[in-house]
């Protein structure tokens, strides 16, 4: 297929990397106070504790949950348009390479699986392969092919088949039987115990979760609509794309304000248990990708066309290492909660679990403004790099 490429340069994207500061450091926040897919706390101490950390927990689920991946997989699919044009203006096909760096993603995840068994990465490196067809298709076939994950097919067909059939059971691909088996080995066992659970059982129980709950769709959905994205430069301050992001922003801002209310009613209306459960898992994907909208959107008009710029690209060193902090996370979070370090989910509500990830965060962000002094990219940045370009 016959591809032409940008006439302009892509060039570093700083609000990409702020935006994927703020994601990794989201995300980050949401898994401390999980303890690391290990749903396991202390009661509380007193009610005022209790109302403490239940306002903690409702808070944080609301702004980042769901939202926070959003933006991670956008700048995914934004990434790979980048890496692929650029090299298609030098008269290169990435695409062999990008699946050779999708297999090299795959065995970050594995590792990452050896010490928290709710990897993303391995999620991503398959959904990365799934878009390849799609980088060098004209931008009709990529519209129809974006908006078709965003109408969450697979609950579609759930709804469908449940009017026609009202004792279809609810999608159910074994997840929680999954996780379940995972439990003793955070609560008991030593770091082998975890790491062999993480393979065994978290390996698949990402995947069975993700096409459960309607994620897999979605982030196929957003790693083609970071694609787009890239194609319309929407990320440059050039042309009149600050007036797209406004627009944007209010669109955001209407659909998160019908959407809402609908996720809290409508599937408590339907009577047909499969019908009712895809509504709810649909309406929350819209909802959560409202939120990513308004969220993206505000971010890029506040870089462009506020002071709020300076603050911001504070957090641009974060996001450029925001590999090597997601991985990072994984091992301190699991020595922190799990059985085979300090054990601290007996101790630690969801308050003080989201102070220590604050903790981390700023730990991470000293590191990375320290490690980019005298380096290009992250620890994990940079061997992702080298290894993609290796035998060239």
């Amino acid at each position: 297929m016959t591809y032409t490429p940008s006439l302009k340069p892509n060039t570093r994207i700083d609000v990409a990397d702020v935006l994927r500061g703020i994601a990794i450091g989201g995300i980050i926040l949401i898994h401390f106070i999980e303890h690391l897919n290990f749903f396991m706390f202390p009661e509380p101490s007193s009610e005022f504790m209790a109302t403490l950390n239940q306002g903690v927990w409702d808070t944080i689920f609301f702004l980042l949950a769901g939202k926070m991946y959003a933006i991670f997989s956008l700048l995914f699919g934004l990434s790979f348009f980048i890496q692929h044009d650029n090299q298609a203006q030098k008269g290169v096909d990435f695409r062999p390479r990008f699946l050779w760096r999708m297999v090299l993603l795959m065995l970050f995840g594995l590792f990452d699986l050896l010490f928290y068994n709710g990897d993303i990465l391995t999620v991503y490196a398959v959904c990365g392969v799934l878009i390849v067809p799609f980088i060098r298709a004209n931008n009709k076939v990529l519209a129809a092919a974006t908006i078709f994950f965003a109408l969450q097919p697979i609950e579609v067909f759930y709804i469908v088949k449940g009017l026609i059939d009202p004792t279809t059971t609810s999608l159910n691909l074994g997840s929680n039987e999954l996780f379940k088996g995972i439990l003793p080995a955070q609560s008991q066992g030593s770091w082998l115990d975890v790491a062999i659970m993480g393979i065994k059982n978290g390996f698949p129980v990402n995947f069975t979760w993700a096409i459960e709950h309607g994620r897999m769709t979605q982030t196929i959905f957003l790693f083609l609509l970071g694609i787009v994205i890239g194609r319309k430069r929407l990320f440059y301050d050039e042309g009149n794309n600050v007036q797209i992001w406004k627009r944007l922003l209010i669109i955001s801002l209407c659909a998160f304000a019908v959407i809402l209310p609908l996720y809290y009613t409508v599937p408590e209306m339907v009577d047909v248990k499969c019908v009712s459960a895809s509504l709810e898992v649909m309406l929350k994907m819209w909802r959560n990708l409202a939120m990513m909208f308004i969220i993206v959107s505000g971010v890029v008009l506040l870089f462009y066309r506020t002071s709020a710029r300076n603050f911001l690209i504070k957090i641009a060193p974060y996001g450029k290492m925001s590999l090597t902090n997601y991985l990072s996370q994984s091992i301190i979070g699991g020595f922190v909660f799990y059985h085979w370090g300090l054990g601290l989910y007996q101790y630690c509500g969801h308050t003080v679990s989201l102070l220590m990830g604050v903790a981390c965060i700023a730990l991470q962000y000293i590191f990375c403004r320290w490690w980019l002094k005298s380096h290009s990219h992250g620890p994990f940045e940079s061997l992702w790099r080298k290894l993609t370009w290796i035998n060239k």
